[in-house]
């Protein structure tokens, strides 16, 4: 997906690639990959208790085999 950054340095992610990847407003994390950028969301890193075992909250993002497949073949460009 195409999408442009501002003159302020803002860069709007597509809502069909927000809504993918489970990524909402507030707090990203952005790194400096080689050439690429890297957002990561922030989740509280707080872990749950359930049936004596602790547990990583879920992001309430789906994912397929097929998008697993488009972010290996992103990675390879």
């Amino acid at each position: 997906m195409r999408t442009t950054i501002d003159k302020a340095g803002r860069l709007v992610v597509p809502k069909a690639l927000r809504d993918r990847l489970g990524i909402h407003s507030g707090e990203v994390e952005i790194t400096a990959d080689g050439a690429s950028l890297r957002i990561q969301p922030v989740f509280d890193d707080s872990l749950i208790e359930k049936d004596g075992r602790l547990v990583i909250p879920a992001s309430n993002s789906t994912i397929t085999d097929q998008f697993v497949r488009e972010l290996r073949d992103a990675d390879q460009k």
